[in-house]
């Protein structure tokens, strides 16, 4: 049977100009325990990401502070020279303790060297999408949209973004450079950014959902997510990703998994098409923080 491919979830234009696949992979799994450290069997990484490739996907989402500098790493060797269609979005604002340790770090000169490594590790002449991974609220935020816009106007980056941030501080971002996507916490069990996903919508800003799987308690037998998962022949996680992507145009999920059975798993949600009494029964299955 042939595999269902990436291009099947539709496209998004990130800042009106750079289409990719709204099915997309995160690169985060493929550490360690803790997103410390390399991934137990590196080889496997890296089919992984070249399967993902060869589904059509085409957005790689990953971040310098993933394993420490091992989850870019990967990317390199994995895919490049890139296919011309091929979006790394990468993010920096981080710095690493240890395993599940993080510190936003939003110094300009922090986030000027963070992507210029990224540029050298990933063998790009420009980053197609650089993300503040947190902002600092220990520098202004003038300071830290200022610098990555300085290197927008450089050619080092081509569309900035953020993550986990508020409608306000989109707005004031705005005020300051472009803002091509946000990536926020968000999934069919906890839909508490919703606003912030409605104001993406309305400016078509690309919405990136981190933790796009986090199904819960609606995966157990018995649940809501079981029973429509057996109707339509497919399995809890694509139900979510497919939730996901009929939720919103804006919205572009990045599943991320170390195992190529998973992987071509979660791709073949990307063919699952939900009718409009699917989507009010997984809507209405859990309570949302929202």
């Amino acid at each position: 049977m042939t595999a269902v491919r990436a291009d099947a979830s539709g496209q998004f234009m990130i800042g009106d100009v750079l289409p990719v696949n709204r099915l997309g992979y995160g690169t985060m799994q493929l550490t360690g325990p803790g997103v410390w450290g390399p991934p137990s069997d590196p080889d496997h990484a890296l089919r992984v990401l070249r399967r993902a490739a060869e589904l059509g996907v085409n957005l790689f989402d990953t971040a310098d502070s993933y394993g420490p500098l091992v989850a870019e790493p990967l990317l390199r060797r994995a895919l490049a020279p890139y296919a011309d269609d091929i979006v790394i979005a990468t993010k920096a604002g981080f710095t690493r303790q240890g395993p599940h340790k993080w510190t936003a770090l939003g110094k300009p000169a922090y986030l000027r060297q963070q992507c210029e490594m990224s540029l050298r590790i990933l063998a790009l002449d420009r980053i197609p999408l650089f993300q503040l991974h947190r902002i600092d609220t220990e520098v202004p935020l003038e300071d830290q949209i200022g610098e990555l816009k300085t290197l927008q106007d450089e050619g080092k980056i081509a569309h900035i973004g953020l993550s986990e941030v508020s409608v306000d501080q989109i707005e004031q971002a705005r005020a300051i450079a472009p803002i091509a996507s946000v990536q926020n916490l968000y999934n069919l069990a906890d839909r508490s950014a919703e606003n912030v996903l409605d104001h993406c919508e309305a400016h078509d800003i690309a919405f990136i959902p981190w933790f796009p799987l986090a199904t819960g308690g609606l995966a157990k037998p018995g649940g809501p997510l079981e029973s429509v998962a057996s109707r339509l022949s497919a399995t809890p996680s694509q139900l979510a990703l497919a939730w996901l992507l009929h939720r919103s145009p804006v919205m572009l999920p990045i599943p991320g998994t170390s195992s190529v059975e998973h992987l071509e798993q979660n791709v073949a949600a990307a063919g699952l098409h939900l009718t409009d009494e699917d989507v009010a029964e997984l809507t209405s299955a859990v309570t949302s923080p929202s």
